[in-house]
């Protein structure tokens, strides 16, 4: 039987602190697809609450247009799934918002854990953090948009995942693709 309750897994899109390209620290635009998928894997696998990190108000002002079309106006009673997936969305300023949020209402503070298309000394193989969401501790999932999180926000982080690879070297897979592979490696069946 499946189970129909909340992990202990939260997940974070940040849009900022991310880097570009050129390794230049930025603050990223919102992407309507990120929303919607990374929302409805979330539900898939149990997520507690998907956190959409940005400072930006124009790009906050478009994650709460999205949302409201889909939780509360037409799109709610045209989609009831899709309305299920996005009010899991959670909209925040910062990481440190995001930690707050979740130790006022959990009672703890998460241990975060960050994901990156790097490998990093240190990293923790999908198997590890599978075992690690045993142990009953709250966790925090960051997934970087751009061209990832920057070296001090991987820096700060308790955990660094493994990245996701493929059988080729290519490795630049979307955010939302990302988030979906490795929530199945964590509670796929």
């Amino acid at each position: 039987m499946k189970n129909s309750y909340p992990t202990n897994l939260y997940v974070a899109l940040t849009h900022y602190p991310v880097i570009n390209k050129n390794g230049d620290v930025i603050a990223s635009a919102v992407t309507n697809l990120d929303l919607h998928d990374m929302s409805r894997a979330a539900k898939t696998y149990g997520v507690r609450s998907f956190y959409v990190v940005t400072p930006l108000a124009d790009q906050q002002e478009l994650v709460e247009r999205i949302v409201d079309h889909w939780v509360k106006g037409v799109g709610a009673t045209y989609n009831p799934k899709r309305r299920e997936a996005l009010e899991l969305i959670s909209l925040k300023n910062s990481l440190d918002e995001v930690v707050d949020h979740i130790r006022d209402s959990g009672g703890y503070t998460p241990k975060t854990v960050v994901t990156s298309a790097k490998h990093s000394p240190g990293n923790i193989s999908f198997g590890r953090f599978r075992q690690m969401l045993n142990d009953g501790d709250l966790y925090l999932l960051i997934f970087g948009t751009a061209w990832g999180l920057t070296n001090d926000c991987i820096a700060d982080a308790d955990y660094i995942l493994d990245p996701v690879m493929g059988n080729t070297d290519y490795n630049h897979l979307s955010v939302r693709s990302a988030t979906a592979v490795i929530l199945d490696r964590l509670f796929g069946t």
